[in-house]
């Protein structure tokens, strides 16, 4: 009797154990729980996405107002468009303008909105027309050399 109760509270803990990492590897895979039912999509046109994905969140503010849900390759502007999925609740003036961020030194890439002043509302459909691409290390590194060498010669 005493070993079949150390079983099932050994079961327990294993099953408890299990959750916890699952609830753990949707929290950092971004697959929390988002409700698209009452959204509106809207698009943006990116020279350099960096290492944006989809289900990326869209936040102003430090809040998540959004995910994105799509990101293509333009071949007439020749620059990636990526569509967002807005929380229905969140509505934002026109001339917002949208930059790739990153969490941290080498964190994950989001979309960063700055509300503009704009009476009229982004809805479905709408294009964010003022953006701004993401800053890949490598050119941030390459532009810092070349100015460094390009001093040097003025010697």
């Amino acid at each position: 009797m005493q070993r079949t109760t150390m079983d099932l509270w050994v079961g327990v803990f294993v099953i408890t154990g299990i959750i916890a990492l699952m609830i753990l590897s949707l929290k950092v895979g971004n697959l929390n729980v988002y409700n698209p039912a009452q959204s509106y999509v809207i698009t943006g046109n990116f020279e350099n996405i960096g290492g944006l994905k989809i289900r990326a969140p869209v936040k102003s503010a430090g809040v998540v107002v959004g995910r994105v849900t799509n990101i293509q390759f333009s071949t007439e502007t020749y620059d990636a468009v990526v569509s967002m999925s807005m929380d229905g609740q969140f509505e934002f003036p026109k001339d917002t303008f949208a930059s790739i961020l990153t969490s941290g030194l080498l964190g994950e890439q989001y979309i960063g909105l700055a509300a503009g002043g704009d009476e009229a509302k982004l809805k479905e459909g709408d294009k964010i027309m003022k953006t701004n691409s993401a800053m890949v290390l490598e050119e941030l590194i390459g532009r810092f050399l070349f100015n460094k060498a390009a001093e040097d010669d003025s010697f």
